[in-house]
């Protein structure tokens, strides 16, 4: 548990950041996430380049003023649709080739013009460009990516050059242990102020996952924060604070409450099911997010069944405040010395729950 500072002011750690891919957090507006106690939140240089393009953001007076939000920003760098998108691309040393999903438009994104769209967009936090390999895939291919992400991140130091803006390099590596820790002591050498383990919850088991970060995190700078990307579970990230894991970030809450499904502590609830309909509790009497302390279960259902957008807002809003609660809560309980044996259900068994 610490914290680091940005220009919009310090992040506490651990914390969960929600994904706000185009600029927004979906379904939720800025004044609505302050509710949510979100310290920090993600947004995404590639889709952010396709529209509306990094110049109107920075007409607009950087991405902060942009969307409303006054808090600290971390930007993606665009290296996570390399893979997500590797029907549409090309990739060789020098960079990415796409062919735009919007028009067909042929789109060259390098570790420099990565860098150069981040700080036009103003983004607290940068990510350096990186090549994730896909899961599974040969030892050739990951030891591929892994050169190619060191060499990338090289080539975005040399371009970085926003004083007001820190820029963090990521770890490849796959489940291949030795290139994992290739990777880390790669990207650490570099001395950035923060560092991500990227390639991870892209397929591979969960036990992969975590062996991933027990093995690379005694390898990075102890001062700096650790950022695993995409997680979004309490258990994972019970297992990956437990191993000195400081950020988060996932579109699980959003997605499942814009699928009218709530996370009530460690469970999933389809709030469509007939036993809400005369269910006149909070979602969760322990939480003190605007859909628990204004909104009945009962309302939620018929919200849900009607297909009525504010009935995924307030569920996108409790998922993720149960998620920054969730960090919340750990960080507490590492400042009081009694993390191990409040989060003991989440690090032994994923079946158990605690109250929190």
């Amino acid at each position: 548990m610490g914290s680091f500072q940005t220009p919009h002011g310090a992040v506490i750690t651990p914390t969960f950041m929600p994904v706000g891919t185009l600029g927004t957090v979906k379904g939720v507006s800025a004044s609505q996430l302050v509710s949510t106690r979100a310290e920090m939140v993600l947004a995404n240089t590639y889709h952010l380049h396709l529209q509306p393009g990094e110049e109107i953001v920075s007409k607009a007076g950087g991405l902060h003023k942009f969307m409303g939000w006054n808090g600290p920003i971390l930007t993606d760098s665009g290296g996570f649709q390399v893979f997500s998108l590797a029907k549409l691309n090309r990739i060789d040393d020098k960079g990415v080739s796409f062919s735009n999903p919007r028009n067909g438009s042929q789109i060259e994104l390098t570790p420099e013009k990565a860098i150069e769209i981040q700080m036009a967009l103003g983004a607290d936090v940068a990510m350096a460009f990186d090549h994730c390999a896909p899961y599974p895939a040969s030892e050739n291919e990951v030891a591929e990516a892994c050169h190619r992400t060191h060499f990338w991140l090289e080539r975005c130091v040399n371009v970085h050059q926003k004083s007001d803006q820190a820029l963090f390099g990521i770890i490849q590596g796959g489940c291949f242990s030795y290139l994992r820790k290739q990777s880390a002591m790669a990207v650490s050498s570099f001395n950035l102020p923060g560092i991500a383990i990227g390639g991870v919850s892209v397929g591979e088991p969960s036990n992969e996952m975590h062996k991933v970060v027990r093995e690379v995190s005694p390898l990075l700078p102890e001062l700096c924060p650790r950022y695993l990307m995409g997680i979004g579970t309490l258990k994972e990230m019970s297992i990956a604070v437990a191993n000195g894991i400081d950020l988060f970030d996932c579109v699980l809450p959003t997605r499942l409450g814009r699928h009218g499904t709530a996370l009530v502590r460690d469970e999933r609830w389809n709030m469509r099911n007939a036993c809400f309909r005369e269910d006149y509790q909070p979602l969760d009497e322990s939480c003190g997010c605007e859909t628990c302390l204004n909104y009945t279960r009962a309302y939620l259902h018929h919200l849900i069944r009607s297909e009525e957008l504010l009935g995924l807002t307030l569920l996108s809003l409790h998922n993720l405040t149960n998620l920054i609660r969730f960090t919340n809560s750990m960080g507490q309980a590492i400042r009081e010395g009694c993390f191990s044996e409040d989060f003991a259900p989440w690090l032994t068994s994923s079946e158990a729950h605690h109250t929190w």
